[in-house]
Order: structure tokens, then sequence, then C-alpha cells
């Protein structure tokens, strides 16, 4: 009898235990989870999107490590990327098309692609792999709309550059790397939609 009243006693003992340690495992679930959360929010570090970049670029040049060091001095950290290719070519009046995929920090990817006019004093055509970092982007449907943008950067072959686009509050950062040449400062937009269009406007 004094056995099954020790067992009863230790069976209750170890229901109080796991009662005890069942709200702590949640407890560190639950602050698991806010910071996998917090991690979300805080966008892409520079050493992830270096990485990307290297896995998109296939090599790392000291060009592209500074141009990537220049926008996260700028912007910070973004929350999302696009990478893709375009073509575009001006003699004063230009046009650019492009697709390329969209990911999020917070997860999930998107098909996109762009098109637009720009007028200034381009010279020459390219055609250029683009890695785009995306500022304050709350939801996918946000990134499907005209973004201005002025586009000053001296082209040369295996040459980058960098310039913003900016809608409200989100700002694109594209990093182009390409062949051919393009000179001067065009002044126009960028038009990112579902499907491919061949209107730039």
């Amino acid at each position: 009898m004094t056995r099954f009243v020790r067992l009863g006693r230790w069976a209750a003992f170890l229901l109080l235990l796991a009662a005890a340690v069942a709200p702590a495992g949640h407890a560190q679930d639950d602050g698991a989870a806010s910071t996998d959360a917090a991690s979300t929010d805080e966008g892409f570090s520079q050493d992830e999107v270096l990485n990307k970049a290297r896995g998109f670029f296939g090599e790392t040049t000291e060009g592209l490590a500074k141009a990537i060091e220049k926008v996260f001095e700028d912007q910070g950290r973004p929350n999302a990327i696009i990478t893709g290719e375009e073509a575009s070519g001006a003699i004063g009046v230009g046009l650019r098309y492009g697709e390329g995929l969209l990911e999020r920090k917070a997860g999930g990817s998107t098909q996109v692609f762009w098109q637009g006019p720009s007028i200034g004093f381009d010279v020459g055509g390219n055609a250029a792999r683009v890695f785009t970092l995306v500022y304050n982007l709350s939801s996918t449907d946000e990134i499907f709309q005209r973004f201005p943008g002025v586009d000053g950067s001296a082209y040369f072959i295996a040459g980058i550059s960098v310039n913003y686009q900016k809608s409200g509050d989100l700002i694109l950062a594209p990093i182009r790397t390409g062949v051919g040449l393009r000179l001067g400062a065009s002044l126009g937009y960028l038009h990112y939609t579902r499907e491919a269009s061949w209107i730039p406007f």
C-alpha cells in the first residue's frame, strides 16, 4: 500500500512539474517567434545582400562591394530584393525594359516586369543584370506602380552603377552591371507591372 502511495505522490509531483515547465516552454517559443519576427522586420543584412549579389552576378568585385556599402550607408537594410535583367538604349529619348523576381525578407517571391521612358542626355545603350534593393515595402502589391528617378551614372564595359527611385515611402536602389555604353543623366521613371508590356508609359 505504501508503494502505491509513493507512486501516487511521484505522479502528482511530475504533473505539477510538467504544469510548471509548460508555460516556460511556451514563453521561450513566444520569445523565439518574437526574435524571428524582429529579424524579419529588420530586413536583409549587408552580408546577406553581398552573398546574394555574389550568387547573382557570379563574383564580387570591389566596385560591387562598395556600391552595396554605399546603399546601406544611405538607406539601411532593405526588406526586399529584385534580381533580373533589362535592356535599354537612348539617343535623347530612351526606353528600358526588364523582368525579374521580387524576394521579400518576410517570405515569398513574385515575378515582376518593368518598363519606362527616359528623357535626357543619354547616348548609347546597354544590356544589364540588375540587383535592386527595396525599402519600406509593406506588401507585394505596393511594388506595382511608377517610380520616378534620376539616373546620372556612367556605364562602361563591366561597369557598375547605382541610382535611387522613389514613390512615397518606397525606395528602390537598382545596382546595374552589364556591357555597353551609357553616358549622361536621364530623367524618367520605371513602371513595375505584373505582366510584360511593350508600352513604356
